[in-house]
């Protein structure tokens, strides 16, 4: 018998806020995240804009020590892990810490650390590489210092399936509730890749925008989109076991009722171009909720603003929900944050969960013009109004495909 699974807590820093608040109110306000990059100089780039985490202090939120220790992306994870823990209100004195587990994916680790060591090894030879750099760069290093800081002792792991990173590591959180093996797990998706590699990297595979106009570099479905603009930032929530989360009187935002996945097997970079793989992770997703895809409403889409993925997406929705396709709300959350990769799919998760709990879908910001085949509701404005169900998708590089399946809370 399957345990139910609700949201307890939510944290995120993002490129439109550092906490979910500024977060959710930079949606409900059309804030967009996008300017020159600013962590190093593009003079000899092609793309010059970038979605950067704006204000972010560590030291502000951890001991200057502890800050030492981390890379940005497990400083992101940390600061938004703590966010969602004290928004659950979870006691960890008052758990078995065995119980509760943790789930932080990321899709690069840091760019930074390999960069930064690369060089002293190349300028100053092997003995001046830092004892530290394994440890700080490899990408789980973000769960292993988020169990460390908050005491989880519960399942520790990393998710790295690219771009779907974050969905994979709430969906497989929720399954580890959902059979038992833990009460709670702490879960989402980090990142912070706006570096000079993995600019140039993007680049020369043509996938990032190289507008230089805030307001039309990331639009998502619309026929003048080029490439997605690169973004950082962390989201975290705490799942938990429905019986568990009513015993301590907490909070539940939602309660997260399916979780699919499956692989496209074609191609190292594009999705399958039926949409065939997409929609299959949809399907499952519906499935395992046992509902109806005439049940669902709205769809918050990996939508990154290229070419190819709009296209296929939008065929892969089709393919998943028939003629009801024509009656769903389907927005991208990155025409206001740009791609967060790793942590993509987390933050999108946070936006599904406040969406069924406020009953407001953002608009899909700077959107104007489709081509004929996207021919579905993307939401060129905002709606207010009931949403009982909201499907989140991402689809990453080597054929990842995970969607998951938030249901408004009802007792």
């Amino acid at each position: 018998m399957k345990r139910r699974v609700v949201v307890t807590g939510l944290g995120a820093i993002t490129p439109i806020g550092n906490n979910v608040e500024e977060f959710w109110n930079g949606i409900k306000e059309s804030k967009t995240g996008f300017a020159p990059i600013t962590h190093f100089d593009t003079t000899d780039y092609k793309c010059k804009i970038a979605a950067e985490v704006k204000d972010f202090v560590p030291t502000d939120y951890m001991e200057k020590a502890a800050a030492k220790h981390m890379e940005q992306f497990s400083q992101f994870a940390v600061v938004a892990a703590g966010e969602a823990i004290k928004d659950s209100g979870l006691d960890m004195e008052k758990e078995d810490a065995f119980r509760i587990g943790c789930c932080i994916g990321c899709g690069v680790g840091s760019m930074q650390a390999m960069e930064r060591e690369h060089l002293r090894l190349a300028e100053k030879g092997p003995r001046w590489v830092s004892p530290l750099f394994v440890p700080m760069q490899i990408s789980n290093m973000a769960a292993g210092n988020v169990s460390i800081q908050y005491g989880l002792k519960g399942k520790n792991i990393d998710i790295v399936t690219a771009c779907a990173s974050g969905t994979n590591s709430i969906g497989e959180a929720f399954r580890t509730i959902q059979y038992g093996d833990a009460d709670a797990m702490v879960a989402g998706g980090t990142e912070s890749a706006i570096t000079p590699m993995c600019i140039a990297g993007f680049s020369s595979m043509t996938a990032l925008s190289f507008s230089e106009e805030p307001k039309k570099c990331s639009i998502p479905f619309d026929v003048e989109r080029n490439g997605f603009v690169m973004g950082e930032g962390a989201g975290v929530v705490v799942l938990e076991e429905l019986e568990h989360a009513k015993a301590r009187g907490a909070k539940i935002y939602a309660e997260v009722v399916g979780y699919g996945c499956s692989a496209d097997a074609f191609h190292i970079t594009s999705p399958a171009e039926d949409g065939s793989g997409a929609a299959r992770a949809m399907s499952n997703a519906i499935n395992d909720a046992g509902i109806q895809p005439s049940d669902i409403t709205y769809v918050n889409a990996h939508g990154t603003s290229t070419h190819h993925n709009d296209l296929f997406e939008t065929r892969a929705i089709k393919l998943a929900f028939g003629d009801h396709a024509k009656n769903l709300k389907v927005n991208s959350t990155k025409s206001m944050i740009g791609h967060l990769l790793g942590a993509a799919g987390a933050v999108e998760f946070i936006t599904c969960v406040k969406t069924v709990e406020e009953g407001y879908i953002h608009e899909t910001v700077g959107l104007q013009n489709t081509e004929e085949e996207m021919d579905l509701d993307y939401c060129r404005e905002s709606f207010t109004g009931e949403v009982p169900y909201a499907i989140s998708n991402s689809l990453g590089f080597g054929g990842h495909n995970a969607s998951i399946l938030v249901k408004k809370w009802e007792d």
